[in-house]
């Protein structure tokens, strides 16, 4: 038997290598915290302010830092702990707005050791004693760094007495002190403090912001996100850097490889869009069965009622914005937009601030009833059967001519027939043929498909021109139709002004342009050179993509 040397079995030469530890893992809202200002988003007036600041030798001695949660209050203020001590690589720089992160007092205030950079929780030191302990040790200098920060998170916790305490330190503090506060709510932080800190209310981050990040984190772990999954994750950050992560965070472990947006919908309790928008046009349409079963449908697949009013009302909100001409929304699809545009132009102001009001007064009833889904089944019928009550200024003009009140007044009528028409009046004129041909007038789409072209097409409004003589009352008989199917009146017109081709010209000339497009490939050209005599008999659009 070989003897083994006492070297090598102490140093364990016949071991295999042991696996490096794995590391912990670390919640996306952590891992990407920011470490430079370069990194903190949306709040560019405050960088260029302490920029500017440093630059020029005129640093506060206390910052107070306001905001939302999670828009970079305590990442802020250790990045200015960073850029009041950073030493530079060589060990000689000075305050910088762009400290370096490689030199040790940049890595120990980072990583949350430095003895001179003290971070205290004011949610759970609240007393005076906790402060007495702070105007204690701000008399004696800094150990290693160049400047003692005392960074106090929750500032708007501490007790009356522990502000107190500190104003006289907070006024007059030592040169190398300097006072670091962040909170949530200022209005809670006395006057006497304010007016002794330098103020800086770090802004929401914008949507297009979060989601610009946000696809930059995906990137870096690697995983794919669908942009308007991003866009959703984004709009329900509410301006919040940190939550936007967490439910990022959330979306990958609930995704499989990849993140889209009906994941995100379902993860976070959002009701489905198409769903909102059906719900909103059976609203429109005065249909109360077919909006009750909705609402069913989607209070069983586990949508809160308060979020299927949240829902319209965004549906409400991106309908005004269409109408005056606003920026496009990116969590909108473009089925959504489509749709928002056409109601745009169909629905008055006056109607879209009708149903405005209605449904934000129905959310407030049902974030406080005892029965939600009863409360909003209630305010939806509400929405429905507003179009019966009379118009409040034609009730004012009718009181102060003397006259009678009628049950219903006209411009309730008037009101209830818009409201129960938005949805039947198609945006094209193509749909206004489909609606002939599935609403029991096959003929007149027929007509209108072949002899037709439109001039002018503003529903309810049709200016036309035909291509051949069509009956005398054909006019009379389409507009009959048309407010059978849609119940408003129509204005039916033959017109002498310049027309689009007809459906079935321009049916033909796409056709045509089809054909050609197939005859002109080369393939096909060889094919009629090698066989003069042959005829193209039929091909599809699979089969000329692939030509």
């Amino acid at each position: 038997m070989a003897s083994e040397s006492p070297d090598s079995i102490g140093l364990g030469l016949d071991e295999p290598p042991q696996p490096a530890k794995a590391l912990p893992y670390r919640v996306l809202a952590r891992k990407y915290r920011p470490q430079s200002f370069d990194e903190l988003i949306g709040q560019d007036a405050m960088v260029r302010t302490l920029g500017n600041a440093i630059q020029r030798d005129r640093l506060a001695h206390a910052f107070l830092l306001t905001g939302v949660r999670g828009v970079g209050k305590t990442s802020t203020a250790r990045l200015i702990a960073k850029a009041l001590n950073c030493i530079g690589p060589d060990g000689k720089g000075g305050p910088t707005i762009e400290p370096c992160g490689v030199c040790e007092p940049c890595i120990a205030i980072a990583e949350g050791r430095h003895i001179d950079v003290v971070e205290m929780d004011a949610a759970s030191n609240t007393g005076v004693d906790d402060v007495r302990e702070i105007i204690e040790a701000v008399r004696y200098a800094a150990v290693s760094a160049r400047y003692k920060v005392y960074i106090i998170d929750e500032v708007h916790m501490l007790s009356k007495n522990a502000f107190n305490a500190l104003l006289k330190t907070l006024e007059e503090p030592p040169a190398h002190v300097k006072f670091l506060f962040a909170t949530t709510e200022v209005n809670k932080v006395p006057v006497t403090v304010l007016s002794r800190c330098q103020r800086f209310d770090l802004r929401r981050i914008s949507a297009d912001q979060l989601a610009a990040h946000f696809a930059e984190v995906s990137a870096k772990e690697g995983v794919e996100v669908e942009p308007e999954a991003l866009a959703l994750i984004a709009r329900a950050a509410e301006g919040s850097a940190r939550d936007g992560l967490s439910i990022l965070d959330q979306a990958i472990a609930h995704g499989a490889g990849g993140v889209t947006a009906d994941q995100v919908r379902a993860m976070i309790g959002l009701s489905d869009r198409g769903a909102i928008r059906n719900l909103l046009g059976l609203l429109l349409s005065g249909d109360a069965p077919a909006a009750l079963s909705v609402v069913k449908e989607q209070y069983d697949l586990g949508v809160e009622p308060a979020a299927l009013l949240r829902g319209l009302l965004e549906s409400v909100h991106g309908i005004t914005r269409a109408k005056v001409g606003g920026a496009v929304d990116l969590a909108q699809s473009k089925e959504e937009r489509d749709a928002y545009a056409d109601w745009a132009r169909r629905l008055s102001y006056a109607l879209i601030h009708r149903l405005w009001q209605l449904l934000l007064k129905g959310l407030s009833e049902v974030q406080t009833a005892a029965m939600p889904l009863e409360a909003a089944e209630m305010a939806l019928l509400r929405v429905i059967h507003a179009s019966e009550m009379p118009d409040p200024g034609a009730l004012l003009e009718t009181l102060a001519t003397g006259e009678a009140v009628p049950a219903t007044s006209r411009a309730a009528s008037s009101a209830k027939e818009e409201q129960g028409s938005m949805l039947k009046a198609p945006s094209t004129f193509a749909g206004l043929v489909d609606l002939l041909a599935h609403g029991g007038k096959p003929h007149l789409a027929q007509m209108l498909h072949d002899f037709v072209g439109v001039v002018r097409y503003e529903p309810p409004a049709l200016a036309y021109r035909t291509t051949k003589q069509l009956a005398a009352d054909f006019a009379r008989d389409l507009a009959a139709s048309l407010k059978a199917l849609t119940g408003t009146n129509w204005t039916v017109e033959a017109s002498e002004g310049e027309a689009e081709p007809t459906l079935l010209e321009q049916e033909k000339s796409a056709a045509d342009a089809l054909r050609q497009s197939v005859l002109d490939t080369p393939i096909v050209k060889a094919a009629f050179e090698a066989f003069p005599d042959a005829e193209l008999a039929d091909y599809t659009l699979k089969d000329t993509r692939s030509a």
